[in-house]
């Protein structure tokens, strides 16, 4: 749902945003077992993807969702756990070497933390949103414009 001036909804953008991330969680399980350095550049390159949706969901929609739908807050509130529990374990692989020995088993954790956290996200956040009185093509350019500044910073 594109508008004239080009604005793409914030729920396609979070999607697309979501399959990104679940596209390269595949593509580091086909990593061979040896290949440290490809790991730990890819999982450096995911953990970044994750900071940057986690910290605009929670700087932009999150508070949205709260206004608008204020008898849905557990979601919220549950998302927001589930983010900081992923924050946790992006901020452990960033510290690690791709060769570490709980390296593979934190990523592949991460990988089903997010999995679950986006089915949520998916299932039951984003439809309440789009029924809500929202006008989804502003909030989508809150995020880009939002988004942009994250990843120049």
């Amino acid at each position: 749902m594109k508008k004239e001036n080009g604005a793409e909804d914030a729920i396609k953008i979070l999607k697309s945003d979501h399959k990104k991330v679940k596209d390269a969680f595949k593509e580091y399980e086909q990593l061979g077992e040896k290949a440290f350095s490809s790991k730990k550049k890819l999982a450096d390159k995911i953990c970044a993807e994750l900071t940057i949706h986690t910290q605009v969901e929670e700087e932009i929609f999150y508070p949205l969702f709260r206004q608008k739908l204020p008898k849905e807050k557990p979601l919220v509130n549950e998302a927001a756990v589930e983010h900081a529990s992923a924050k946790e374990l992006i901020s452990q692989i960033q510290s690690m070497s791709g060769d570490d020995p709980l390296f593979d088993a934190k990523v592949k954790v991460l990988s089903e933390y997010i999995n679950h956290h986006v089915r949520e996200e998916e299932k039951e956040m984003f439809p309440l949103m789009r029924n809500a009185d929202v006008d989804l093509n502003e909030v989508g350019s809150l995020i880009m414009e939002r988004k942009q500044q994250l990843q120049s910073a």
